[in-house]
């Protein structure tokens, strides 16, 4: 992957579908799972994986990472 973005501290704060978009069109390559904070989600690594975590409306709350 070499100099493939990892992480999108510029989507903090928008709409879920509008960080969505931004890192599908960065890395098409990964999945990305919307999720509300404080969800249970599994604690293995995933480097085709972005998880993008959403406060009560549906706002980007904290910065999306590969994982």
């Amino acid at each position: 992957m070499g100099d493939a973005k990892s992480s999108w501290p510029e989507v903090v704060g928008a709409p879920s579908e509008v960080a969505k978009r931004k890192i599908l069109s960065d890395r098409p390559d990964v999945r990305v799972l919307v999720a509300p904070v404080g969800s249970m989600v599994t604690t293995d690594f995933d480097d085709k994986r972005v998880r993008v975590f959403v406060n009560t409306r549906g706002d980007v709350a904290q910065v999306p990472s590969i994982g």
